[in-house]
């Protein structure tokens, strides 16, 4: 069974201050449980506020919630892999529908983002979904396809074997809609399917989360489908009790026969 991760992209909320004091309360009433993973995607100006206040709980990363994949350079405002690792981070987000649908950002730019990560030893979580038009037409397994095409083919085997990947239908994000666990799971496994064809064996390794509107009263459920090892959480990561909440939900939750 793999591992399940809860990952919290806190956007653009919690400044280093506030960063500090949410991970130093949330060390208060969430222990470590070998059963799940964590992983914390503050915003940059966080990201060594976080990872410092973390630093002695093993169960949990930090990442930053994007990345340029130059090491350095005439890029203003972006951040590079070696900049992120220097901060204490562990990863990264790479094509958040908001980077995709609001910054503008492609296929091949996620492919060059999750090789400039691997190529720096981080790990590369990459987020793929479908827009509310797209789901309509019946296009949604193609659109994912197309997501996690554009990124296999530029890795080997080996550096694909490193990711994670996040399916976030985007219709569902920050909307208090989101997708029902059959409907995630229908992907999920067309997402298991993609990366078995390229990997073989190794995808039954690699873990995909389901994000969008994820929430403690939901998210046992969505645990409760065989190819959905985690959740990415957005609005419910925010405040402490929240999440917490939500980890501990979703840890115990039992996969569905």
């Amino acid at each position: 069974m793999r591992k399940r991760i809860f990952a919290a992209n806190w956007k653009m909320h919690h400044d280093p201050m506030a960063a500090t004091t949410f991970a130093l309360r949330f060390q208060e009433i969430s222990s470590p449980n070998p059963a799940r993973d964590l992983w914390f995607y503050p915003p940059s100006v966080s990201l060594a506020a976080t990872a410092e206040a973390f630093a002695r709980r093993p169960d949990i990363a930090v990442g930053s919630q994007n990345v340029y994949w130059e090491a350095k350079g005439a890029f203003t405002g972006e951040t590079s892999p070696l900049m992120v690792a220097g901060c204490g981070g562990k990863g990264a987000l790479v094509g958040h529908s908001e980077r995709r649908h609001v910054f503008g950002e492609t296929d091949a730019e996620t492919a060059r983002k999750v090789k400039a990560l691997i190529a720096q030893r981080l790990v590369p979580m990459l987020c793929v979904g479908e827009k509310l038009p797209e789901r309509e037409a019946g296009h949604t397994s193609d659109v994912v396809r197309r997501q996690v095409r554009a990124v296999l083919t530029e890795l080997t085997v080996t550096e694909a074997s490193e990711l994670l990947v996040a399916y976030e239908p985007v219709w569902a994000i920050g909307t208090g809609r989101n997708a029902t666990p059959d409907q995630a799971q229908e992907i999920h496994a067309a997402i298991r399917a993609q990366l078995t064809s390229r990997l073989q064996g190794k995808a039954q390794g690699i873990r995909i989360l389901y994000g969008g509107s994820v929430k403690p009263d939901n998210v046992a459920s969505l645990m409760g489908q065989k190819d959905i090892d985690g959740a990415l959480v957005g609005g419910a990561s925010l405040t402490v009790e929240s999440f917490a909440k939500l980890v501990k939900e979703g840890a115990s939750a039992c996969i569905r026969s």
